[in-house]
């Protein structure tokens, strides 16, 4: 699945939602689009793991 991202520059992108976690992890992307609308990495909620990095576990969808 494609997920579409904002970069820190500006610049609008799609990325494989496989390397959504990595992105956010190295502050890469600002933004990603989510069906409400966009998520701002710095001040909306986004589900962390236990060590508080990234998505993780039953909250991460799994593609099958």
């Amino acid at each position: 699945m494609l997920i579409t991202v904002m970069y820190q520059d500006g610049r609008v992108g799609m990325v494989e939602h496989m390397k959504l976690d990595s992105l956010i992890k190295t502050k890469k992307i600002k933004q990603f689009m989510r069906a409400e609308g966009w998520v701002c990495v710095d001040t909306d909620p986004i589900r962390k793991c236990e060590n508080g990095e990234g998505f993780c576990g039953k909250q991460k969808r799994q593609n099958r």
